[in-house]
């Protein structure tokens, strides 16, 4: 379609890599970008009780009951999505846990003093009855999670990072998302959901993480990135001209690079301290596209000898 997009876009190749890149956050490239950029955030991890990850749960004959029965009466209006209500029924201490619970993951996991946080990340829009499905599936590991930790409070979300129903990047309607989503309301409570900004602040702790995160993105996503990328990955740039290539790890918020130039005249005077160190400290900063965080621990840890 080159042919058809002159004078409609002022950059061709910048308008096509962007194409391709908006739609790579709604395939598996976007599921892992959004949990990589929510792990860094909240300090998470991804975690899965599977028999396989000898982490599988247990559940109770009157659980797994009182998660049929909230199912059903959702399924047939008996009864709306009522958070509160519905932990009261499935998180019994008065019952016997011994029967295996269903595996699942976790994409987001947090573990608090005294609570338990686990976020279900969604890149895209549900398809009809799937829903329902989550729902049960959350319904089953809140129960399990409360069991294996009993005396911490268990919070079970399902993310959405963007409103696709919005006209502007950051701002989201929830009950118009949910409406958008067939048995949207019919199944989770708004309570349940992060929806956009929500969520991410929700990871942060903090507020305006969602714009601050589109800002990094368009910063970095430049119709020059490949050439700024390699020229940051070749390690010799490093001493061509420092200028430059300080200037670049501005542009990219490489804050722990830039503390090792400024400290490089300490981390290299301490390099024969340790047989591998010249070598690591040769080595590239990114590995398959990521940052290399054991590279720049290593050479932080050379300034404290």
């Amino acid at each position: 379609f080159i042919d058809k997009l002159p004078d409609k876009v002022p950059d061709i190749p910048f308008f096509i890599s962007l194409s391709s890149w908006l739609h790579g956050l709604n395939t598996t490239l976007g599921q892992s970008f959004f949990e990589s950029v929510s792990h860094i955030l909240s300090g998470g991890e991804k975690k899965e009780f599977t028999p396989k990850r000898g982490t599988l749960l247990k559940v109770s004959q009157e659980q797994k009951n009182a998660i049929a029965n909230i199912i059903t009466d959702l399924k047939n209006k008996v009864s709306r999505p009522d958070l509160n209500r519905e932990n009261e029924l499935i998180f019994l201490t008065t019952t016997h846990a011994n029967l295996d619970a269903n595996s699942f993951t976790a994409d987001v996991f947090i573990e608090e003093e005294t609570k338990i946080i686990a976020i279900e990340l969604k890149t895209v829009q549900p398809n009809a009855g799937e829903m329902r499905g989550e729902k049960q599936k959350i319904l089953e590991a809140k129960t399990a999670l409360f069991n294996r930790f009993y005396n911490k409070e268990i919070e079970y979300y399902i993310g959405f990072p963007f409103d696709p129903t919005s006209d502007t990047s950051t701002e989201a309607n929830k009950s118009k998302f949910l409406c958008s989503i067939i048995d949207g309301h019919k199944y989770f409570a708004s309570d349940e959901i992060l929806l956009a900004s929500e969520l991410w602040d929700f990871l942060s702790g903090g507020k305006n993480t969602m714009e601050y995160i589109l800002d990094i993105i368009n910063k970095i996503a430049t119709k020059d990135f490949m050439k700024k990328f390699k020229y940051l990955d070749d390690n010799t740039n490093r001493k061509n001209d420092i200028k430059i290539y300080e200037t670049l790890l501005n542009d990219w918020f490489l804050f722990s690079e830039i503390e090792l130039l400024n400290n490089d005249f300490k981390i290299t005077k301490n390099l024969h301290k340790e047989t591998r160190a010249r070598r690591i400290y040769n080595q590239s900063i990114f590995i398959n596209g990521e940052y290399n965080f054991e590279r720049y621990n290593f050479l932080m840890s050379l300034m404290e000898k």
